[in-house]
């Protein structure tokens, strides 16, 4: 820039920080800087473009008269050369100087900050009669709203597996993402993928992904007035990608999975009924269930009760499991 610092002669980014909801729009001015420094400066710009350019006029004039001359005794090849280099020498000079005039007009609008998306503000760093410059830093910050922007990150194993079972079903349109919330609660809306990283984190041996997931002004806002929404711009959510084509998985009780210096395992029963140690792969959990990805068959007999006092080999008399008591209305 021109010059190097500026006075802030009006805020608005305050008066927006402090209405009920702080939303503004695109376009919305925050903050305009002192103007007559720079209206000046680019007033003394377009002044020398008008002195330069009567001064190219003059050698014009000068360029035509030595041209005229060269057809006569009096007219020398050399005059008429430097008038032309001196001509080009001016429109040369003309051109700086009305660039220099379209920096000076980039530097006066630059005082006049306005917000480039439609967002939430935040407190403002500066006040009324402040200096900035460029050094200034951040003076604001203004986050989206709706939609939201959530990325996470993703093993290379758990990506090709996603690729390979989404890619011929539509890609991203095949899985929607739904969220948790720090609270444990599960978010009432869906959002869909919209991005995948072209680098592997060396690190961790993950990629991260993006997705948009909307997020609604709430029902009912605070009592103070103020529109809130659910999600806030670097909050911490757990992210759960779902297949829009539902897909068929073995699920077993929760309580039925046991630990140890080996991994998972499950007592399942034989055809003597005899208590076996059968290992697993877990799955995602849901509530009381868990998914099994392999170490179980459809038709394997799971013992979820009384498993403390189960030992490998040892009969059992099977009987279906309870249901699971209901909560009480309050």
């Amino acid at each position: 820039m021109a010059l190097a610092e500026s006075l802030v002669s009006k805020v608005k980014a305050a008066e927006w920080r402090d209405k009920a909801e702080s939303a503004i729009k695109a376009g919305d001015e925050l903050y305009q800087l002192e103007r007559g420094p720079f209206e000046a400066d680019l007033e003394t710009k377009k002044a020398q473009v008008a002195q330069l350019q009567a001064t190219l006029e003059n050698a014009k004039l000068t360029t035509g008269r030595a041209q005229t001359l060269l057809g006569g005794p009096a007219g020398q090849q050399s005059t008429y050369d430097a008038a032309i280099a001196n001509q080009r020498s001016l429109e040369a000079q003309v051109e700086a100087a009305q660039a220099q005039v379209q920096f000076s007009q980039i530097n006066l609008d630059y005082t006049d900050i306005r917000s480039p998306i439609d967002g939430k503000i935040g407190r403002t760093a500066v006040t009324e009669g402040n200096v900035v410059t460029p050094g200034s830093g951040v003076l604001t910050t203004i986050v989206s709203q709706d939609p939201m922007y959530v990325t996470f990150p993703v093993s290379v194993r758990e990506g090709l597996q996603l690729r390979d079972r989404y890619s011929k079903l539509g890609g991203f349109k095949a899985v929607v993402i739904k969220i948790r919330l720090p609270d444990g609660q599960l978010y009432g809306q869906s959002g869909e993928l919209n991005f995948v990283n072209n680098t592997i984190a060396q690190s961790t041996d993950t990629f991260t992904l993006r997705g948009a997931i909307p997020n609604p002004l709430l029902a009912n806002p605070s009592t103070s007035g103020g529109a809130l929404r659910e999600l806030t711009d670097g909050e911490f959510v757990t992210v759960l990608l779902e297949g829009v084509q539902p897909v068929q998985v073995l699920a077993i009780p929760r309580s039925a999975v046991l630990s140890d210096q080996q991994g998972d395992f499950v007592y399942t029963l034989d055809a003597d009924n005899k208590a076996v140690v059968s290992r697993v792969k877990l799955g995602q959990t849901s509530g009381a269930l868990v998914t099994i990805l392999s170490g179980l068959k459809q038709g394997d007999s799971v013992i979820s009760e009384g498993i403390q006092r189960v030992r490998p080999g040892q009969p059992v008399n099977p009987a279906p499991a309870a249901a699971p008591a209901k909560a009480a209305a309050p």
